[in-house]
């Protein structure tokens, strides 16, 4: 696994708490832990996660990440995304705009879709750098399967407290349907620079799937930052050891009518000391089905009837399929389709706040 002796989060700076979930709780049904993920999901859409029983499957993506960071730039190149939306395959730094006028990342990351690894070795998207496919069956798809049992955990529990029919969030996610869901391994360079570490490394927005579970290395090294509802100044999220950091995306946000919060973050360079080092951290994007169009689910639900009703000004009917908004999103960061600052607002998402970089 990348890095070892890394230094501890500081204390001096400002960051904003996060409720702290128990995942086996919730996955019996207990009563109390699931009103606070619901509080933690319609409040911030934020929260820890623990006891996921996941950190063999993390150590091992991260192995996968750093096998495949080593490989030579050209060999990585010739599995790049590419500009037409694809989010699937290999990202080098500086491919994305990381706020309106343009200004480049700075980090490199693998995207390897849920259907590749689950139908390995059949190729369903595209084809991987060798790295990936050594690990697909053995180490992917068995973190893919992870994500999806706590993602269907998860969506059931909202799909109650929605008043949706039974199976209905699960249906808009089902594991056959291609999707954009996705792992991600991303390795951000040390930043030594003082004012290069205010610069984003991944710029504002909100997510462009479901739901979203990080874990960072060791979980020390911050650099993910949250504009709370009503907040104006940027706040760090501290990583706690064996916490995965979860919040909602799009998907949710209009499928339930605005209930579930997609809150606006970003991620820039780790606070203090711990800018010196070198960042990975680790994602599972679930996102729905291809097929499935974004709009609130008023005809499921009068829960989510009325809340679209009490927010005459917010747009749910987005007309665009999931695969749509997805690709939409990603095309629009690449750089090399880049026209001006419109480029970037198309990028955004629900919450686009185009004063926040």
């Amino acid at each position: 696994m990348p890095g070892s002796t890394l230094p501890p989060f500081p204390d001096d700076v400002r960051t904003h708490p996060l409720l702290i979930i128990d995942y086996k709780l919730i996955k019996v049904g207990d009563v109390e832990e699931i009103n606070r993920l619901w509080e933690a999901a319609t409040t911030i859409g934020f929260w820890y996660l623990k006891n996921h029983n996941a950190d063999q499957e993390v150590n091992d993506m991260f192995d996968m990440g750093a096998e495949t960071m080593a490989l030579p730039l050209e060999e990585r190149m010739k599995f790049e995304q590419g500009d037409s939306g694809r989010s699937f395959g290999y990202k080098k730094a500086g491919a994305n705009a990381v706020d309106a006028a343009g200004n480049l990342d700075s980090v490199e990351f693998i995207n390897v879709s849920k259907d590749d690894a689950l139908a390995y070795p059949e190729v369903v998207h595209r084809t991987y750098p060798s790295t990936v496919n050594t690990r697909m069956e053995n180490t992917i798809a068995p973190f893919v399967r992870k994500g999806l049992e706590v993602t269907y955990v998860t969506l059931n529990i909202f799909n109650e407290k929605l008043g949706l029919p039974k199976g209905t969030l699960e249906r808009l996610h089902d594991t056959e349907e291609y999707s954009g869901s996705e792992t991600r391994c991303i390795r951000s360079p040390p930043t030594q620079v003082k004012e290069a570490m205010k610069n984003p490394t991944l710029g504002a927005h909100t997510d462009f799937g479901s739901l979203r579970y990080q874990s960072f290395l060791h979980n020390r090294l911050g650099g993910l930052q949250v504009l709370p509802p009503g907040h104006d100044e940027w706040s760090y999220i501290r990583p706690i050891p064996g916490h995965a950091v979860c919040n909602i995306g799009d998907a949710l946000a209009l499928f339930g009518g605005g209930i579930l919060q997609s809150n606006i973050h970003r991620v820039v360079a780790p606070p203090g000391v711990q800018a010196e080092h070198e960042r990975w951290s680790l994602v599972f994007f679930t996102r729905p089905g291809n097929s499935q169009v974004l709009r609130a689910l008023v005809e499921s639900s009068h829960v989510i009837a009325e809340a679209v009703k009490n927010q005459p000004d917010k747009n749910f009917e987005t007309g665009s399929t999931a695969m749509e908004w997805f690709a939409r999103r990603i095309k629009y960061q690449r750089i090399n389709n880049r026209t001006g600052p419109e480029t970037w607002a198309a990028s955004r998402g629900t919450e686009h706040t185009p004063t926040a970089v």
